[in-house]
């Protein structure tokens, strides 16, 4: 298994970001061809020492980083990636990895 985590900074509106996140992000990214599973995280994002500059997580799980690469080089993936330009003011990082089970 693979997964891509996203990591979105706080926007300058978490309610304006919330808002398009789920209306228009949500559905792009869910056309991403390889897609098996998709997490949001729910609720305020913290460290070991308090708040973080986190608004939202979300992890993309795709069968291989293979998969990752050709969702992303598809059409509905550069839709997706387009987007980001639309509502993610405050920053994204992208990280793709494989995972194993310990």
């Amino acid at each position: 298994m693979a997964k891509l985590l996203v990591l979105y900074k706080m926007p300058k509106d978490p309610a304006a970001f919330d808002r398009y996140y789920r209306s228009t992000h949500i559905p792009l990214a869910k056309k991403l061809p390889g897609l098996r599973k998709y997490e949001i995280s729910n609720g305020a994002i913290s460290t070991p020492t308090g708040a973080a500059d986190i608004h939202l997580v979300a992890t993309l799980h795709f069968d291989s980083i293979a998969d990752i690469q050709r969702a992303f080089s598809s059409p509905e993936g550069q839709a997706t990636a387009g987007d980001l330009a639309n509502f993610a003011g405050g920053g994204v990082d992208l990280y793709f990895f494989d995972t194993e089970e310990v």
